[in-house]
């Protein structure tokens, strides 16, 4: 046997035992007179004391370095009680070796095994099978196993089947480009890897499956960022038959408050799930991702300013599609450098200037308050619950540029004055999402989101209602300011769906085309049934306070979406290109 127990396991109740371990070095300390060895493994670390009076061992023992791998029998003793360490319980006690084995030697190490190893992620990455050794990266890895442990029984106590659905499939207009697959046996025909399991899960749904769950690979030709891991990433994906919207709102917010009361008890669930439609969240914070740990909710002041002797903001609250909104950035007058800073923020949002009111002890202060009269200032103060030592900020510009920028302003005065608390958790609910949008270059109708979600008020709101006011059953859930989940009621009916793809020029023949199963399916209506999603990484990154998804995966993409350690992609061998009925036409240069 090559060990008999682990780092963490040996403690003072050991004393006087005979053990064999087989552990990494994680550093010497020759001190001539004694030569200590610091053993590591993934529970910890224990101490070897090499005694020069035993020359052999200790001669052996002067050849180990770090990261060599070494097998020791050894007797247990308790330290001096002036030597140990009452935060560690392995430092209660030394080793005294019997006999030494060095297993495998390690070559110089590209960048040090410690928390802060001061390389780039890319070094990290390449040498990812050495990063995997450091406790930062550990400890996500052990808090992944335990939030997968926890999910999988919270919903199979819940009477949810887990299925796991093909990878293998067709490809579909959904979300974003497909990463496709040739085949061998059928010639000229691709699979592609799944987006999400959808139209799977779906047509579980009108197999008596009523609930459905599965820890879904989801695959997504993707530009990376920071909340989103290139080419692949998990979702918790759901599925539930007779359901409405307060069904799956009470499944998901119990599931929620569930898996942060026992793997995160020091997060703090701040709001009862707030709940706002996509376009107030628009109209406030100009994005359906709000973060309301703080406030500076926009205030539109465009109608008090209709008939005022200041120009500028006259002519935009009578110009149609533009707007002036401000913020309140309470208890805190800015200096004029730290003004300059947000100005800079606004402009480069694209708005053309960033006004501001200073309330102090006296009087407002600012450059463009000379140009309101008493009743104007009453106003502003008024609306906006201004009082001494607030800054009031205000954009005046077209809408979306207005509302743009001044959500800039209001994220960087956000990270800029520490206006959150990292261990609080925003739950806050969109709803009501449009169902299509216009396409800028064509102008032609597009899906604003999920196509299969069902429309509001049933079929005949497509026959009395302009369709960019269609509304559908999708509701997004943000956690601070991350889609953390999606979801909505399903379409279950083939006459909404024809209508739906109807909208956007694509005709029956083509649905069949495209979704068969789904089209042959819904001619058996099957039951009301919702569906949500979880961003499994991405709400992993939250509660870890992590600042990029790329840290909750073992093996994660780089920045360039490549896998630096197996150096993929790569190249294929032409014979390779040639069963697959593939030719690949290169640059000349190549």
């Amino acid at each position: 046997m090559l060990r008999t127990h682990t780092c963490w396991e040996l403690t003072s109740k050991n004393d006087w035992s005979n053990v064999t371990l087989s552990w990494w070095v994680n550093k010497t300390r020759n001190l001539w007179w004694m030569l200590f060895v610091d053993l590591r493994d993934r529970y910890g670390i224990t101490q070897i004391v090499f005694d020069p009076a035993n020359k052999d061992l200790f001669s052996q023992a002067e050849n180990i370095k770090s990261e060599y791998v070494i097998k020791v029998d050894w007797k247990v003793s308790l330290r001096p009680s002036d030597q140990t360490n009452k935060d560690m319980t392995t430092w209660e006690i030394e080793i005294h070796p019997l006999s030494l084995e060095i297993l495998s030697k390690s070559d110089v190490l590209p960048f040090p095994i410690v928390d802060n190893p001061n390389t780039s992620e890319e070094n990290r990455f390449k040498y990812r099978f050495l990063d995997l050794r450091r406790r930062p990266v550990l400890k996500n890895i052990e808090f992944r196993t335990k939030m997968l442990s926890f999910t999988r029984e919270w919903f199979s106590k819940r009477w949810f089947f887990d299925i796991q659905t093909p990878i293998f499939t067709v490809s579909s207009p959904e979300w974003a480009r497909d990463y496709l697959i040739p085949s061998r046996v059928n010639p000229w025909k691709f699979y592609a890897l799944p987006q999400a399991p959808q139209q799977y899960k779906q047509l579980l749904m009108v197999w008596w499956i009523d609930k459905y769950f599965q820890i879904a690979p989801c695959f997504r030709d993707e530009d990376p960022r920071a909340d989103r891991h290139s080419c692949e990433f998990y979702q918790v994906d759901c599925e539930m038959s007779f359901v409405d919207q307060e069904d799956i709102y009470t499944t998901v917010e119990w599931f929620m408050r569930d898996i942060t009361r026992d793997l995160v008890p020091h997060k703090k669930i701040t709001t009862d799930f707030v709940r706002m439609k996509y376009v107030d969240a628009i109209d406030k914070y100009w994005t359906d991702k709000p973060d309301l740990r703080f406030g500076m909710e926009f205030v539109d002041l465009t109608n008090i300013f209709k008939d005022s002797g200041f120009s500028v903001f006259k002519d935009v609250s009578n110009s149609n599609k533009w707007t002036i909104k401000a913020i309140n950035l309470k208890n805190k007058n800015l200096s004029r450098k730290e003004i300059d800073e947000l100005t800079k923020v606004a402009q480069e949002a694209k708005a053309k200037w960033l006004a501001y009111i200073s309330y102090t002890d006296e009087w407002p202060q600012s450059s463009i308050v000379k140009f309101f009269n008493e009743q104007e200032l009453s106003n502003i103060k008024d609306i906006m619950n201004a009082e001494i030592w607030d800054t009031v900020l205000i954009i005046a510009d077209q809408y979306d540029t207005a509302t743009k920028a001044l959500n800039k302003v209001r994220l960087a005065i956000r990270d800029k004055y520490n206006l959150v608390n990292k261990d609080d958790l925003c739950f806050v609910w969109i709803e009501d999402f449009p169902m299509f949008e216009k396409n800028e270059e064509t102008w032609k109708l597009d899906f604003a989101h999920n196509p299969f979600s069902f429309i509001k008020w049933w079929v005949e709101a497509f026959d009395t209602l302009d369709p960019m006011e269609l509304e559908t059953t999708q509701y997004d859930l943000i956690i601070n300011w991350y889609e953390s989940l999606s979801w909505s009621i399903r379409n279950h009916s083939p006459e909404i769906l024809l209508r739906v793809f109807e909208a956007v020029w694509m005709w029956e023949k083509e649905i069949k085309d495209k979704f068969g199963a789904m089209y042959d399916a819904f001619k058996y209506w099957p039951p009301p049934h919702g569906w949500f999603a979880i961003w499994f990484d991405r709400f992993m990154m939250i509660l870890l306070d992590e600042e990029n998804i790329r840290e909750c995966y073992a093996f994660p993409k780089s920045g360039r979406a490549e896998d630096v350690m197996m150096w993929a992609p790569g190249t294929i061998d032409l014979e390779q290109l040639n069963e697959l009925f593939i030719k690949v036409d290169l640059p000349k240069d190549k």
